[in-house]
């Protein structure tokens, strides 16, 4: 029987009035026997806005950041969080029927002391953009699976950790990885609930998806700094999604989305070579802070 847990539910939000009340409303919707809150967090008075009429539930509550990113913003409120398990999604996504139930299902083990969820995309399959970002969550899924219940970098579109350890998260990293990384080092293992889906909207142009995956991959080859990296099994590394890369043939229906398979991996390769040049030739290492993508709202 699951122990009596309160959850303080994080979304961050960034210029997106448009999506903040589908992703209050997903949580809203589900059954949760646990005493839980709501924190919306956006600098925008847009967003602040729209989640405004939901704060009449005495569950929300709303908090306006000084938008200089994401991981400051939760650095300002982790004081502030009363739940036992806090969950950390976004604005411009929406989680699954069950998705809260099942990552609490995770933290039944004593050991567990992050949960991911799993991101899938509401992108159409039939282009290029769309297919690649389909495949890449078939790819982050298989990886997790392989790695679940040990050592994972969590989904910054969903996931959680118990409310202990973690004070400040360090801003010049991704924080989905170095929040899992410090849990490790202090001996809980990291959980995946496949069943726990959060949908996004992907990148549908290659200015924005390389931008996406340049800063997304930035943020886990800066983990360095704040973990021993020798301690920690890695995940998401050019290294692995070449050695782990195989199994993505098995992905495509048919010639074209082959093809498109084959397309993605000299797209990836410029893309590590961005941000090795960015982050060790310009030695430019900022990596928080607030940026949209038109055509993930």
């Amino acid at each position: 029987m699951m122990h009596y847990i309160m959850i303080s539910i994080i979304i961050t939000s960034y210029k997106e009035p448009d999506t903040i009340s589908r992703a209050i409303e997903a949580f809203l919707q589900q059954e949760i026997k646990e005493k839980f809150e709501i924190i919306v967090s956006a600098p925008d008075k847009e967003t602040l806005d729209a989640a405004k009429k939901y704060a009449k539930n005495k569950k929300v509550r709303l908090f306006k950041d000084p938008g200089r990113g994401k991981t400051l913003a939760l650095n300002l409120l982790l004081p502030k969080i009363k739940g036992r398990i806090i969950i950390l999604t976004d604005g411009d996504v929406f989680v699954s029927e069950n998705a809260v139930l099942n990552i609490l299902k995770e933290f039944e083990n004593e050991s567990i002391g992050c949960v991911s969820g799993r991101p899938a995309s509401i992108n159409n399959r039939n282009d290029v953009f769309g297919y690649w970002s389909h495949l890449l969550c078939y790819a982050a899924h298989r990886m997790r699976l392989k790695r679940k219940n040990e050592f994972l970098e969590c989904s910054g579109y969903l996931w959680a950790f118990r409310n202990k350890i973690i004070k400040k998260i360090p801003r010049e990293t991704a924080e989905d990885s170095v929040v899992p990384a410090l849990f490790y080092l202090e001996g809980f293992k990291i959980g995946y609930s496949e069943d726990a889906k959060v949908y996004v909207k992907f990148p549908s142009n290659f200015k924005e998806f390389i931008s996406q995956k340049k800063r997304t991959a930035k943020g886990h080859e800066t983990l360095g700094r704040y973990v021993d990296l020798k301690k920690i099994p890695r995940m998401k590394t050019f290294e692995n999604e070449i050695l782990e890369s195989y199994y993505v043939f098995s992905f495509p229906r048919n010639l074209k989305e082959f093809f498109w398979t084959l397309l993605l991996f000299p797209f990836r390769l410029y893309i590590w070579f961005l941000v090795f040049f960015k982050l060790y030739v310009r030695k430019d290492e900022k990596v928080d802070g607030w940026s949209q993508l038109k055509t993930t709202k």
